[in-house]
This record gives C-alpha cells, sequence and structure tokens, in this order.
C-alpha cells in the first residue's frame, strides 16, 4: 500500500508477470530498471514506487488504474466503498436496520447467505444480546 499527495492510499498486487509489466507502464518504469524478482532490488524499487504515488492524488491514481489491469486500486473507506460501481454491481454490501455493512459471503449457487437477526444498534443492549446467545 503506498501513500498519495492527499494522504489516500493505493493498494498494488501486481503479482503476476502480466499485470506487474502493466504496472510498470503506467508508472512509466522501464522493466529493465525494476526487475520483479531480484528481492535485493525491492527496498529500492518500494521506495520509487513510494516516490511515484506519492505525486498525484487517490482520485488521479484511481482515474489511471481503475480501467487498466495492474492490479492496483485506491483504498476506499467505509463510508466510499458501499456508493463504489463494483461493490454495487456485485452487491458487496447491503442495507440492515439504517446500517450499511458488507454482505454476507461466500455466496454460492444453492446456498445463499442471509442476516437473519439484526443486532441491536444501542450497544447498551450488549447484555442482552449475550444473554439471548447463552454466553452470560
Amino acid at each position: 500500500m503506498y501513500e498519495t499527495s492527499d494522504g489516500g492510499h493505493v493498494a498494488v498486487g501486481a503479482l503476476e508477470p502480466q499485470f506487474y509489466a502493466e504496472l510498470l507502464r503506467l508508472l512509466e518504469i522501464d522493466p529493465a530498471e525494476a526487475p520483479q524478482w531480484e528481492r535485493e532490488r525491492w527496498p529500492a524499487l518500494k521506495e520509487r514506487f513510494a516516490q511515484i504515488f506519492r505525486a498525484r492524488t487517490r482520485a488521479e491514481w484511481a482515474q489511471l488504474l481503475e480501467p487498466a489491469e495492474a492490479c492496483a486500486t485506491p483504498v476506499l473507506s467505509m463510508r466510499e466503498a458501499p456508493a463504489h460501481e463494483h461493490n454495487r454491481a456485485r452487491k458487496t454490501f447491503i442495507e440492515r436496520a439504517g446500517v450499511v455493512q458488507p454482505a454476507p459471503a461466500p455466496r454460492f449457487s444453492r446456498t445463499v447467505p442471509e442476516i437473519r437477526e439484526v443486532e441491536p444498534a444501542n450497544p447498551a443492549d450488549s447484555l442482552e444480546v449475550l444473554a439471548a446467545w447463552g454466553s452470560r
């Protein structure tokens, strides 16, 4: 994960050669200067990536990286993530009792996970919840 100029972050996971090559292309790094599997060069390469990512805002990186296949993406807050088009299309988040939260996972074709009960929003009800679970 790398910090951007506005204090945001970008997550990078370009492990497969084709994704790493695309990341280098987008970062305008000559592949000869950044061999992927030369471990002794990783600390210097990590610092170079950090400098490059600090040169733009998270939104600027998102605009460049999201349409590409470079296994790099902006890190979203829990307030932003439910509104992201990728998460909306996959119904990654749901709303229950006025609370937006991650949807149950994993999802299978024959067994659809569901939330059966909604926990009280009031932390003062914790003893009641524990008692219902038999954990008191």
